[in-house]
């Protein structure tokens, strides 16, 4: 058995292309553009691609667009006053604080003070509460495994995963819980793992959907893998590559790839695979909240 390779890029791409065209006919049908703020603290060199890369993609979707960069030295309370001011601004849908913060700054107090509503990274006390509960439509979704549910529903042909069983090697905030609620939503039947579970890789082979987000480099050996399985890595790992030269890197993902290709139903690469839909997330979720805004439907993925 060899693998089908999910493409996270060809996915995003969708997810952009649908996202633009909605915000097309809200702009014209509503007069309603969907907005976003970006802030970063700090000169991080990964935030500041990021934020760039995020800023990028919402001016192609036709938002409007807006970045705050701030000093490092920014004191928590100016932090906490401009986000404020942006929970006021009704032309702002969604509020991205990039982290991480400087060490003086409460991150888990900036990310509590913006508007639920506006919390398009999906982190808010009310937010995850929504979501743990099963108000999935509702709720703003963490777009990692909001993106890595896309991939799934595509991979199986399906929304309802009733009767499939799920493992999620992972335990975080930000993926790990979240994977959790959202494949219980869809009625798999789902056990989250981590780094210290007992008999890790049995278990792992009774998983129709195995999802990795354990940020440990191949951790997850291709015989773990039930043959036929569909494997969601969400790992972003750099590796040393000496292969490649003196002091060359390259990244992996927490499955070891090539290895579990050949049992594998299907897989998501890395880079390639969960990466682009992150961000295209991002995208659908300030749509989604423009969208509330405008009293209209949001489009679905």
């Amino acid at each position: 058995m060899s693998a089908s390779i999910i493409d996270g890029k060809e996915t995003a791409a969708e997810v952009l292309e649908t996202v633009t065209e909605a915000t097309a006919r809200l702009a014209a049908e509503k007069n309603v553009i969907p907005g976003i703020a970006v802030v970063i603290v700090g000169e991080d060199p990964a935030s500041q691609v990021y934020v760039r890369s995020k800023g990028k993609k919402a001016a192609e979707c036709g938002f409007h667009s807006e970045t705050h960069t701030l000093p490092a030295e920014t004191s928590e309370a100016e932090l906490l006053t401009l986000v404020e001011k942006l929970n006021e601004d009704a032309a702002i849908d969604g509020i991205l604080v990039q982290l991480p913060l400087p060490d003086h700054i409460d991150e888990g107090k900036v990310i509590q003070t913006i508007a639920p509503d506006k919390d398009v990274d999906g982190f808010h006390f009310i937010n995850v509460g929504k979501l743990g509960t099963g108000e999935t439509e509702t709720a703003f979704v963490p777009c990692t495994p909001a993106g890595s549910m896309v991939l799934l529903r595509k991979a199986l042909g399906k929304t309802d995963f009733s009767g499939l069983t799920a493992v999620v090697v992972g335990r975080s905030n930000i993926v790990g819980k979240p994977m959790l609620n959202l494949l219980l939503a869809a009625n798999a039947t789902v056990t989250i793992a981590h780094s210290r579970t007992k008999n890790l890789p049995e278990l792992c082979r009774q998983a129709d959907i195995l999802v990795a987000a354990v940020g440990r480099p191949e951790m997850v050996r291709g015989d773990w893998v039930k043959p036929g399985a569909v494997v969601i890595d969400v790992g972003i790992n750099r590796i040393d590559a000496p292969e490649k030269g003196e002091g060359k890197s390259r990244l992996v993902g927490d499955v070891a790839y090539d290895e579990s290709l050949e049992n594998a139903g299907s897989i998501t690469p890395v880079p390639g695979g969960v990466g682009p839909m992150t961000i295209a997330m991002l995208m659908a979720n300030t749509l989604e909240s423009a969208c509330r805004r405008a009293g209209v439907k949001a489009p679905t993925y």
